[in-house]
């Protein structure tokens, strides 16, 4: 049966995404958020007018929410993930209230019957810890990855350039290799290029933890420049190319096109610690592994601030509340210690 499409609620719904690309600078993937969230909303209501908006609406939306089973997880959807949900249509109806067809039919205040209650709310938000390797199991799942292809030594030294940069692997996707500097030993990922987090530029110099990790990245880098002769444009990790071999689909070699997304860099590392017999740990798991080891090498506060802005932080004070929390555990230890 066709989805009911509602044409009001289609062309003001298409007004808001607007507000947010081009008012609020909302980046694709957050506006791409919001729809599929009013879309839900939309579709608990049967496609009803937002100008019927009645506050049983968003009650009954989110009973419906919480019995929801997830199609990726086949368990039902988490906390946090309904608190997304329930933030983007707060955010809508928040705005749909000044607008001057709906002020008359939609007040502020209803906007927070898309509030969750305040235990969920706290579930959603709670800190948890969050697994990481520590240097020892990289070095390990490092020294046990194969290098005898080439698409084998591009995975190696993948590893290698997380563990010197913690760079984010979207960002190494779209790296090319104009943005290496071997000399200098820095990377410029160029935000015009390169997909940074929020669009950043800055400067990320590679980090003494291990020598064996930019002896490596750099191997790889002359390889690829003067082995394979590859140019400045041409992507720094590339993906494989397939071609037909004896009537077959084969690998042929290192294409000269970026990946479009990071999902096969999430499989080379996870792929990684699994064959060394370790928990599959992601990419993005390292920027806490070097954290960890970064507050202990760098021990003024402006080696610190220096470290903190290397990997792309703003403020120190990013560093230690995202990738550095003190558990319970370590809070008491630490509280007995100044006894």
């Amino acid at each position: 049966m066709p989805r009911k499409v509602n044409e009001e609620n289609e062309r003001i719904k298409r007004a808001y995404l607007t507000y947010l690309r081009e008012a609020k600078r909302a980046d694709g993937s957050t506006v791409q958020r919001a729809a599929e969230a009013i879309l839900r909303f939309k579709a608990s209501t049967g496609h009803k007018s937002f100008k019927r908006f009645h506050i049983e609406q968003p009650r009954t939306f989110k009973a419906k929410l919480n019995e929801e089973i997830s199609s990726a997880t086949g368990k039902p959807l988490s906390k946090a993930t309904i608190s997304g949900i329930l933030w983007a249509n707060k955010a809508f109806f928040l705005w749909l209230a000044g607008q001057p067809a709906y002020k008359s039919r939609i007040s502020y205040s209803d906007a927070e019957y898309f509030n969750q209650s305040a235990k969920d709310a706290r579930i959603a938000h709670a800190q948890r810890e969050t697994p990481y390797p520590t240097l020892a199991q990289c070095r390990h799942a490092f020294d046990q990855m194969p290098e005898a292809t080439q698409i084998e030594r591009r995975n190696r030294a993948l590893f290698a350039f997380l563990m010197i940069t913690g760079a984010r692997d979207g960002a190494i996707a779209s790296l090319r290799l104009k943005h290496i500097d071997l000399v200098e030993g820095v990377v410029y990922p160029d935000a015009r290029e390169v997909r940074t987090k929020a669009s950043k530029t800055f400067n990320t110099w590679f980090l003494p933890i291990d020598s064996v990790y930019r002896e490596c990245f750099e191997a790889w880098v002359a390889n690829l420049r003067d082995d394979l002769l590859f140019g400045h444009d041409d992507p720094l990790f590339p993906p494989q190319e397939m071609g037909l071999e004896n009537g077959r689909f084969a690998v042929a070699g290192l294409s000269r096109t970026p990946y479009a997304t990071a999902g096969s860099i999430r499989e080379v590392i996870k792929s990684a610690f699994t064959s060394a017999g370790l928990p599959a740990f992601a990419p993005h798991s390292f920027r806490k592994t070097i954290v960890k080891w970064g507050v202990g090498h760098y021990t003024t506060p402006e080696a610190l601030k220096a470290f903190s802005q290397n990997i792309g932080h703003e403020s120190l004070l990013t560093t230690y509340s995202a990738y550095l929390p003190v558990s319970q555990e370590r809070q008491a230890m630490l509280i007995r210690m100044t006894r």
